[in-house]
C-alpha cells in the first residue's frame, strides 16, 4: 500500500485565548463540560444525571462567532454586491468545489515591509525566481511576515498585501481561489486608511478586495504554515463551511505535498 502524502495543516486554531482580530471583532467560546452534559441531557430527554456511564454527559462548546474569525475563505459577496462587472456576487454557500482543489503555488513576500502594497511586477518576479507560470485553477497563497506573528500583539498591522492590480493579474489568469497568512488579503487596514486620509484618495481603501466587482474569486485569510511549503509541487484542498447566503465560510485549508 501506497503511503499517503505529506499533509500540511494551512489552519490556524479557532481560539479566544489570543489576538486575532480587531477589539470587539474577537470569537468568544464557552466550554461545557461533562457534568453541565449530562445536566443538558436530563434537561432534554429526562435521563437521571448519574444514569450515564460515570456520570458524563456530553462535552461540547458554545461560540459567538463570525464567518470571518479563524482561517476562512472570503465569497466575492463579502466585496461587492455584484462580481464580474454587474453579475450578482455568489455567496459562499454557492462557490463552486472545483474551484477548491488545485494545483498549490506559494508565493514568497516575508521580505516586503508591512504594509506594502504587492504589485504585479513583483508577482512576476516571484513567479520568474520559482521557475511557474500560473494556469487556470492554481490556488495561489500568499507568504508574508505576518504568518510568524499570528496571536502577537502585532499581528493585524503585520505582513505587505495584495491591491487591486495584484488581485487581477491572478484572476486575469485564471486563478478563483487564493489565500495569505494575514489578517487582511489587502495590506494591513489601518496603514491603507492612513495613506488614504493623507492623499485624499479613498480608492485605495480595500482596493485588493473591491477588484472582487470586476473578478471572480475568493480568497482565504489567516492561513498557517506556509513557510513550510515549497513554491510548487503540492496539491491544495480547500473547502469552505456552507453558511447560508454567507459572506465567508470557515475552512480548514490543508496542502498535499507530492512525492
Amino acid at each position: 500500500m501506497a503511503l499517503p502524502r505529506q499533509i500540511i495543516d494551512l489552519s490556524v486554531t479557532l481560539t479566544d485565548t489570543i489576538k486575532s482580530d480587531p477589539p470587539g471583532l474577537g470569537p468568544s467560546i464557552s466550554y461545557l463540560d461533562h457534568q453541565s452534559g449530562a445536566q443538558e441531557f436530563h434537561k432534554m430527554f429526562g435521563v437521571p444525571e448519574d444514569a450515564m456511564r460515570d456520570g458524563a454527559g456530553p462535552a461540547s462548546e458554545r461560540c459567538q462567532v463570525t464567518t470571518h474569525n479563524g482561517t476562512h475563505m472570503d465569497a466575492p459577496w463579502h466585496y461587492h454586491p455584484t462580481m464580474n462587472g454587474g453579475e450578482r456576487a455568489i455567496t459562499i454557500d454557492e462557490v463552486p468545489l472545483e474551484w477548491c482543489f488545485g494545483p498549490g503555488v506559494k508565493l514568497d513576500f516575508r521580505h516586503l515591509p508591512n504594509g506594502h502594497t504587492v504589485t504585479a511586477a513583483e508577482i512576476e518576479t516571484e513567479l520568474l525566481r520559482v521557475g511557474h507560470d500560473l494556469r487556470p485553477g492554481d490556488i495561489v497563497l500568499i507568504n508574508t511576515s505576518a504568518g510568524l506573528r499570528y496571536g502577537q500583539d502585532d499581528y493585524l498591522a503585520s505582513g505587505c498585501g495584495m491591491g487591486r492590480e495584484a488581485t487581477l493579474y491572478l484572476t486575469e489568469r485564471g486563478v478563483r481561489v487564493c489565500g495569505t497568512d494575514a489578517w487582511s488579503w489587502d495590506p494591513p487596514l489601518g496603514g491603507q486608511a492612513a495613506a488614504a486620509r493623507a492623499n485624499g484618495d479613498w480608492s485605495v481603501f480595500w482596493e485588493g478586495h473591491k477588484a472582487g466587482a470586476d473578478a471572480v474569486y475568493c480568497h482565504m485569510e489567516k492561513l498557517a504554515n506556509l513557510h513550510l511549503l515549497p513554491a510548487t509541487g503540492f496539491d491544495v484542498i480547500a473547502l469552505p463551511v456552507k453558511v447560508a447566503r454567507g459572506s465567508a465560510g470557515w475552512c480548514r485549508p490543508v496542502a498535499l505535498l507530492n512525492d
